[in-house]
């Protein structure tokens, strides 16, 4: 289990480096001047050169990336141009606006996924099936900019249930909180339903089919605690690697909904970063998108092999 551990944490830390390396390739390639920017057009030629000269900017490419990674290994990931503020210290402040929308929306979308999947394996072709794989479908072709205007305009102006856009922290009472991420969490579940559905499904129907079940059944077992104790084990792994991975990808796919809903996240966090063109602050923001995919789809690797033994085993005998 610890050189399990250890092989993946240097796997996480190559990818981190590649990504890292990409990126700052990538914009250091986008038109237009860093130092131009930050002064504005009406600068004189002597400030922006100045400038250039304080940022580093004058620098060959890869001094300048040598010295940005040497500085977000020592704490210092910049300084945003825009913001005028550490894009640490930035990161830190939206983290928990995009976290929370972000699990709530998969608590939403594993949750309805696990009800209509599993019923819809054990009713197959009912029409419980049918209303499943129509949610599935739906779940998949509805865009969610429409979504959340539907929702906005439906749920929040005509009902008055929640607010339309903005963030309650959560030191301002958890119900207020939740209010202001509820609509902008079911329109990011609702597109994670299509995929969750699926395999859910698919995985119970393959585990229903599977020996085990028919051992079961001559043995004298009862069909409910046959499907709890052995169908659900082994249908379990493949919900779980996916919905990591969903919520690995949402952590850095709030950018449209974050807009919409006026949530002060990452995602929108980003969009700005893009518009300004604040490279400081892109840099940090892929590069922290990119550590938090890495770490979730570890803990996801870490969850199924504690729930599937014979995975670790198997990956164990193969290294060997």
């Amino acid at each position: 289990m610890l050189k399990l551990l250890v092989r993946r944490l240097l796997s996480a830390l190559a990818v981190l480096f590649v990504v890292s390396f990409i990126t700052f390739v990538v914009l250091l390639c986008i038109p237009g001047d860093a130092a131009q920017l930050v002064l504005g057009v009406d600068a004189t030629p002597e400030k922006v050169a100045a400038l250039r000269e304080a940022m580093g900017l004058n620098e060959p490419w890869y001094i300048q990336y040598l010295d940005w990674i040497g500085g977000v290994l020592r704490g210092d990931w910049g300084t945003s141009y825009v913001y005028g503020e550490n894009v640490w210290t930035l990161l830190c402040q939206r983290l928990p606006v995009t976290f929370s929308v972000a699990l709530l929306s998969m608590l939403i979308a594993v949750v309805l996924s696990a009800v209509l999947g599993i019923l819809a394996a054990l009713k197959k072709d009912s029409p419980l099936d049918i209303l499943a794989r129509t949610v599935m479908q739906l779940g998949g072709a509805l865009p969610s900019f429409w979504l959340a205007m539907l929702f906005m305009l439906f749920f929040a102006s005509y009902l008055g249930w929640f607010p339309i856009t903005g963030y309650t922290p959560m030191s301002e009472g958890f119900g207020a909180c939740l209010r202001s991420i509820a609509l902008p969490s079911f329109v990011l579940a609702i597109g994670e339903l299509g995929i969750l559905i699926r395999i859910v499904r698919s995985s119970m129907l393959t585990a229903l089919d599977q020996d085990f079940m028919l051992s079961a059944r001559v043995k004298g077992l009862p069909p409910r605690a046959a499907i709890v104790r052995y169908a659900l084990r082994s249908a379990v792994i493949a919900p779980i690697t996916i919905s990591g991975m969903q919520l690995a990808k949402l952590l850095g796919g709030t950018v449209i909904v974050e807009t919409i809903f006026a949530l002060p996240g990452i995602g929108r966090l980003m969009l700005t970063a893009v518009e300004q063109r604040d490279i400081t602050l892109l840099q940090g923001i892929v590069l922290f998108i990119t550590s938090m995919v890495v770490l979730v789809s570890l803990v996801t690797d870490l969850i199924v092999m504690a729930v599937n033994p014979a995975i670790r085993t198997g990956e164990e005998a193969v290294s060997r």
